[in-house]
Parts: C-alpha cells; structure tokens; sequence
C-alpha cells in the first residue's frame, strides 16, 4: 500500500474513503516505472488511461505538420495528466505525453473510471473537481497568453512553478510560453542584468 500513499493523499485533499473503498479504487490502478524520453502516449494512439505521477516529471506536447512541438503542459509528482478530449471520447491522441525525466506514474483506464464511478460514487466529485480545476488552469494560461508580454508570462512560470524549472529544457519552458528559446535567452540575460 506504500506505492499508493501520494495518490490516497491526493484524493482525500476532496473526498474521504474508507479501507472498502481504497481496496477498490486501488485495484484499478496500473503501476509503472518509465525512463527519461518514453512515450506515456503518442500523437494518434487511443488515449486509454488518465495518468497520476507518482514521481518524476513529464509533458504533454503537440505536434504540427512540420514538425514543431508546442508544450501544452507539465505534470510532477501529485499531478495528473491526459489528453482529456481524447480521454473522455477514446479516440486518437492530439497530444503526446513524454517523461522529461525517469518516472513512476499510476494509471487509470477509462473502463476502469466508468466502473470506479459505479462501485465509489464519490469518485465522480472527486474527477469533476480535478477537471474544473484543470480547465480553469487552462482558461487562465489562454488569458495570460493572449493579454500578457512573453516576459512576465515567464516570470508568472517561474513564481508558479518552482519545482518545473529545476526539471525542465529552456527549449521546453519556451514551448510552453509560445515564444523561441532565442527570445526566453534574452528574456532571462535581461532579468539577470537587473
């Protein structure tokens, strides 16, 4: 049970379960280790399971036409990830999701969710919660994208996530901003000028 003490922390931050009710969330769960560079999902694969990272740091990126990959978010140790579209609709991937590091992530398919809502109700809190929150995230980054200089979204990135920075490529942290790593090189020479 040692294997699942960060993800039951992270599910009674919104729902309290007793012994029946981890015995049964934890028998869905898929337990793996990953190297540095392995693919959790590929562009085009079914997205089959929503991921919880028990420790490392990962990705999510998405590739255009000509090869350029745009980083559309990060996930470390107590977050989760997946290709939600994809996820909740099983189809093909729009989105790849790579270890930036080696992990161990705890995965969930979405048969396993369908019957985990039926078997534990609560759950369905729990995931609706972890999904607003996700969205809400997401419509603020979209704000800040459209409305604020590459600068200062740099530095909200580095105020907000501290523990990314450390994990992370230039070249990726660029990606995510939208901006070239030639631009953030400049944006972070000026803040050391200061």
């Amino acid at each position: 049970m040692k294997m699942y003490e960060l993800i039951l922390k992270n599910i009674a931050k919104h729902i309290s379960l007793d012994e029946q009710e981890i015995a049964c969330f934890t028998s869905f769960l898929k337990h793996r280790k990953i190297s540095r560079k392995e693919f959790i999902l590929k562009g085009e694969e079914i997205c089959k399971y929503i991921t919880f990272i028990h420790s490392g740091t990962v990705r999510a990126y998405y590739l255009d036409k000509a090869g350029k990959e745009s980083t559309i978010m990060f996930a470390v140790a107590d977050w989760w990830i997946t290709d939600m579209f994809c996820f909740i609709n099983q189809q093909p991937a729009m989105l790849t999701i790579e270890a930036v590091e080696e992990s161990t992530i705890i995965q969930l398919s979405k048969d396993d969710l369908e019957n985990l809502y039926i078997e534990v109700p609560k759950f369905e809190r729990f995931f609706r919660i972890i999904f607003q929150n996700a969205y809400i995230r997401e419509q603020l980054r979209v704000i800040q994208n459209l409305s604020l200089p590459a600068e200062e979204r740099y530095h909200i990135f580095l105020t907000k996530y501290p523990q990314i920075v450390r994990q992370v490529t230039q070249k990726q942290i660029a990606s995510y901003l939208g901006i070239t790593p030639e631009f953030l090189s400049m944006i972070r020479a000026n803040k050391h000028k200061k």
